[in-house]
């Protein structure tokens, strides 16, 4: 990725239990993107979230499922793609032309990270941010370990991004979010690399429902550590 990218690490420390996530500042472009970094011992490769429409780094559902990856092995990064005064606007939340570049900032900010270089890299995208994951995977082959898409929308993505992907893609929707499943069935007959879909019996589009989010975060969990090389956790 040829993404021209400096860092700030500020140094407010969350306590999680497991180790410490720092808050981060990626600089993409013309604006300053606020994340979280969660490292985990030696770590296999790094999951990158990509948040869906009106969400962020704060997102509760994306917090659990980071917190499992890092159990199971996987720094991660949770990063706002728009800034407090875009994110007021409606229509940039569904910018995928926008969002794509940023994304890829955060990307290029993980292989400069000392010690991080070397691992791979997984995107993991909710909702509108599914496809902002697929179209930065389709864009840098090679680059991309693996993606999963949860409640995602990969119909935003564009047909020519699904058909030239190349990174290993796993695709959950809950079984009671009826217009999402069928997209999502679209877009794996499109995609010709390695694509599951995999539908969660009794969830809707949030996955609020009881065990539902944890069964997100087993799958996700064992589809990187498989594309990463890495035995079950």
């Amino acid at each position: 990725m040829r993404t021209t990218v400096s860092t700030t690490v500020k140094t407010t420390i969350h306590a999680t239990g497991l180790a410490t996530d720092n808050d981060v500042t990626v600089d993409a472009g013309a604006v300053r993107l606020e994340g979280v970094f969660g490292p985990a011992p030696e770590a296999v490769g790094t999951v990158i979230f990509a948040h869906g429409s009106g969400s962020g780094r704060k997102s509760p559902r994306n917090q659990y499922v980071a917190r499992q990856l890092q159990r199971s092995g996987m720094s991660t990064l949770l990063l706002d793609l728009l800034t407090p005064a875009e994110d007021q606007v409606y229509r940039t939340r569904f910018d995928i032309a926008l969002l794509e570049p940023r994304l890829a900032a955060a990307c290029a900010w993980v292989r400069a990270r000392q010690g991080d270089a070397a691992l791979p890299i997984g995107l993991f995208g909710a909702s509108t941010g599914a496809a902002v994951a697929l179209r930065v995977a389709a864009g840098h082959p090679g680059e991309i370990a693996a993606v999963v898409s949860r409640g995602g929308r990969p119909d935003l993505a564009g047909v020519a991004a699904l058909e030239t992907l190349r990174s290993p893609t796993l695709l959950i929707v809950g079984g009671n979010d009826d217009q999402v499943i069928g997209l999502n069935e679209a877009a794996r007959e499109l995609i010709l690399c390695d694509a599951r879909l995999e539908i969660v019996a009794g969830a809707t589009h949030l996955f609020e429902e009881s065990g539902a989010l944890e069964q997100v975060a087993a799958l996700a969990a064992a589809w990187f550590r498989s594309h990463f090389g890495a035995p079950p956790a």
